[in-house]
């Protein structure tokens, strides 16, 4: 099995979430594995970034999650062990890179977007995530 550390973000904007559909028609928040000597708080700031156009910043660790799947190119299975981090964004606006596979994508209200999401584990850790979010503004969105 290979083993992948990865890194996301978990970006709101008032009581909104960014999430994105990939080419499997899943509903997932941005991520990527963290290589090339690259720390995970730049990698989530980066995917987010290069995934959705959306500049954001790091407010908190959200917590881990990890999922197994076979990867066809490789001919093994992959385990990735994704760190969160809760971010902020001052605008809802988003360019959804096309090129990279994403079909379409935006922030949506937390209800819809927990309604949307395709695995449990994310909308665990989005559910959580905002929580957290909403105690460290106070309350002010």
């Amino acid at each position: 099995m290979i083993f992948r550390n990865c890194a996301g973000g978990i970006v709101f904007y008032g009581n909104k979430v960014l999430i994105i559909k990939n080419e499997k028609n899943e509903w997932i928040l941005p991520k990527g594995v963290i290589k090339d000597g690259k720390i995970s708080t730049e990698v989530a700031l980066d995917r987010v970034k290069r995934e959705c156009g959306v500049s954001a910043n790091i407010l908190s660790t959200a917590g881990q999650t990890s999922y197994e799947f076979y990867s066809i190119s490789r001919q093994r299975p992959v385990c990735n062990e994704i760190i969160w981090y809760i971010m902020e964004s001052d605008t809802d606006r988003c360019n959804i890179n096309r090129e990279e596979g994403f079909k379409e994508g935006g922030f949506y209200k937390i209800k819809d977007a927990l309604d949307m999401i395709t695995y449990s584990q994310d909308k665990a850790i989005v559910n959580l995530s905002f929580q957290k979010y909403k105690e460290l503004k106070k309350d002010k969105i």
